[in-house]
């Protein structure tokens, strides 16, 4: 763990992987890091292998956080997170590229990306963007070699080891396979942003046959 200062009460914290940075996120989060008293991290943003936390007491976190063992603090409660399904229409541009990417078929594609559970990660480059890793680590591909100037809202793509939900019309990089209707930012919702972290996440073909109509939790 590297405590870095940001700012002038900003900490930021480099952890070894994304698996030191689950642990230590959904410990802060839960209250339970020694020395980490309630009120003293006013926000914090996690990242790929960082967390940054916001606090008027820069000293006392990180005086808290060299105390800390990574690995003594408790496993994230991945049962108790939140479920969200996301209906999609699998016709994205890049569909038959990432499919010839992975030396698979299209309809593989799909299947290895419904057929698991998804990981909001954390959040960034847009309002309600978020970050996903799926648990079986099969769909990792490169970003475009030439980002588009315009994606529309709502396109489901693949960078990396990552999913995501373009949020808004934006420029981007990744490969879209797919595209929800369902909103992944509204301020009108009591939580604006659908896919927050720690959240997991069901992708859902509306092509296939589910025997129900497919509603994304948190949307009504």
């Amino acid at each position: 763990m590297i405590l870095l200062p940001c700012g002038e009460n900003g900490v930021l914290v480099e952890l070894d992987d994304g698996t030191e940075r689950r642990r230590l996120d959904s410990a802060l989060r839960h209250a339970a890091v020694p020395g980490i008293t309630e009120g003293l991290i006013i926000e914090q943003v996690p990242a790929t292998r960082t967390v940054l936390l916001r606090t008027d007491n820069p000293q006392a976190v990180v005086d808290a956080l060299r105390e800390v063992d990574i690995h003594s603090l408790p496993e994230p409660d991945e049962g108790s997170a939140e479920n969200v399904t996301i209906p999609v229409s699998y016709d994205g541009e890049d569909l038959a590229e990432v499919a010839a990417l992975l030396g698979i078929t299209p309809a593989e594609v799909v299947e290895r990306h419904t057929g698991q559970v998804w990981t909001v990660e954390f959040s960034g480059f847009a309002p309600g963007f978020g970050y996903l890793l799926g648990e079986h680590h099969n769909l990792s591909v490169p970003r475009r070699s030439s980002p588009r100037t315009r994606i529309p809202p709502g396109s489901v793509g693949l960078a990396g080891d990552f999913s995501g939900v373009y949020p808004k019309a934006s420029p981007g990089g990744w490969q879209l396979i797919g595209r929800t209707e369902v909103a992944m930012w509204d301020p009108d919702r009591q939580e604006p942003a659908l896919l927050a972290p720690g959240k997991r996440v069901r992708f859902v073909s509306v092509d296939a046959p589910v025997g129900a109509d497919v509603e994304a939790e948190g949307t009504r």
